[in-house]
């Protein structure tokens, strides 16, 4: 309701995908659009709240939020410059301008008659905590919806993640559902109940699960690691299927730790989670350098290494977490088919079969605005794949090297073909493990950290 063309002059997201009407105001040149990656908008957030006027990170260096690229706008009306490139002691850092909101939207579970309020059946705690501070120590309105309030100070004082004094209005809606997964409440993501792992869903053998089996090939035991939304995101379950899935521990960015990662709508709800943290902390992990590894789905991938998820075929989606995630993860694995638009493909006797092509090439020339850098990662010393159905690639300092191939492909027809580059042809090239064509579990065992 508030996406009305007239009412918004400028918006600031992380993640534009699930606003479509705001998207399309941007899209159409009608408000001012900006991007942060999601992790430097909570921390800009937070810096809000102590009146502090912005952050420094390296998050972002190198792409559409660099001002020497984009600067994070988002369209031709776009004008101010929130991002500024500054050095310190011989570094580059972005320093993202804190903008200090008035008006807050949040919701809990229950608060008690003064406000005090808990998440007990909400599926994570987001950023709720640093908005409602930010609003407040800035003059502003914080309102509140709870599916119930009761008794002047009845909750358990560990339950609470929103005192009172923060809040200005409460809303109650006795139907309120969970915001993941389209249920009233469903226990399973909420943390309540735990699932059986004979319950849990088995993946189809078709080409998202041979993605997600290959990209479960770059894991190790003990990893800490990162899954992102898309074809990235059945990782969990095919770990679950080979029985190694207790050996690693999978986050994702809004506050989940460990579980198996919910898919489609429900994505960055987890079952059978271990702990849900607040986002901004989540994210703090992440800068830092935290993650041993990240899955993370892509769009379009240029001869640099450069992908781009943000902004393709005149939609904006906005980076979400990737910009975040990506820049510091010590092995990075993008995930996704070689072409996209109608792709149907089978796998049978061990082969892969390509049904019908795609209609879009996915690995171009040149991308017009950088969501991942290859150039920063190589910099940066990060170890980079490219897993697709049918071939899979590395970043070196000459561009992407091609370094398997699936049983069943032609590697000019069905791969070289389907490129606007030419990718290095490793002297190593070899088959995609038989493994992953098998319509079974594949018997696999995690390597050790040192593999």
């Amino acid at each position: 309701p508030l996406a009305q063309e007239g009412l918004v002059k400028w918006a600031l997201c992380g993640h534009w995908g699930q606003s479509p009407r705001i998207s399309e105001l941007a899209e159409q040149n009608k408000i001012a659009a900006y991007n942060y990656p999601q992790g430097v908008l909570t921390q800009t957030l937070r810096a809000s709240a102590a009146h502090q006027p912005g952050i420094l990170s390296d998050i972002g260096i190198g792409t559409f939020v660099d001002p020497r690229q984009q600067g994070g706008k988002l369209n031709d009306v776009t004008k101010e410059d929130l991002i500024k490139l500054v050095e310190i002691d011989n570094k580059e850092y972005l320093y993202y301008k804190a903008i200090a909101p008035n008006v807050a939207f949040i919701r809990a579970t229950t608060c008690d008659s003064e406000g005090y309020a808990s998440f007990e059946d909400e599926v994570m705690y987001l950023d709720a905590l640093v908005i409602a501070q930010a609003v407040h120590n800035n003059g502003g309105i914080v309102m509140m919806q709870v599916q119930k309030m009761v008794k002047k100070a009845t909750l358990h004082p560990k339950s609470v993640r929103i005192p009172g004094y923060l809040v200005d209005i409460v809303v109650v809606d006795a139907d309120q559902t969970q915001l993941y997964g389209g249920a009233p409440v469903n226990r399973f993501i909420s943390g309540d109940f735990t699932l059986d792992d004979s319950t849990q869903l088995t993946l189809p053998l078709n080409q998202r699960k041979l993605v997600a089996r290959r990209a479960l090939f770059e894991m190790r035991k003990g990893a800490v690691g990162n899954v992102g939304v898309g074809i990235a995101d059945g990782i969990g379950l095919v770990a679950r299927e080979e029985g190694c899935a207790d050996d690693f521990v999978l986050t994702v960015e809004t506050g989940p730790v460990g579980g198996i990662t919910s898919q489609g709508v429900a994505f960055g709800a987890n079952v059978n989670t271990r702990a849900i943290l607040d986002m901004t902390s989540q994210f703090d992990f992440y800068h830092g350098g935290g993650l041993d590894v990240c899955y993370l789905s892509f769009a379009e991938v240029d001869q640099h290494g450069n992908v781009g998820v943000h902004k393709f075929n005149g939609k904006i989606m906005g980076t979400g977490g990737f910009i975040d995630i990506s820049a510091t993860s010590q092995k990075i694995i993008f995930c996704g088919t070689l072409t996209a638009g109608s792709l149907k493909t089978e796998i049978t006797d061990g082969k892969l079969n390509i049904l019908q092509e795609g209609r879009v090439k996915k690995f171009v020339s040149e991308l017009p605005e950088i969501t991942f850098s290859g150039k920063i990662a190589l910099e940066r010393g990060l170890d980079v794949r490219y897993i697709t159905e049918r071939a899979v690639f590395t970043l070196k300092q000459d561009g992407l090297h091609l370094i398997e191939i699936a049983p069943g492909v032609d590697l000019q027809r069905d791969i070289l073909d389907k490129m606007d580059f030419s990718p290095v042809i490793s002297p190593d090239l070899k088959l995609m493990d038989t493994r992953l064509f098998t319509d079974s579990t594949m018997g696999f065992t995690l390597p050790d950290a040192t593999h």
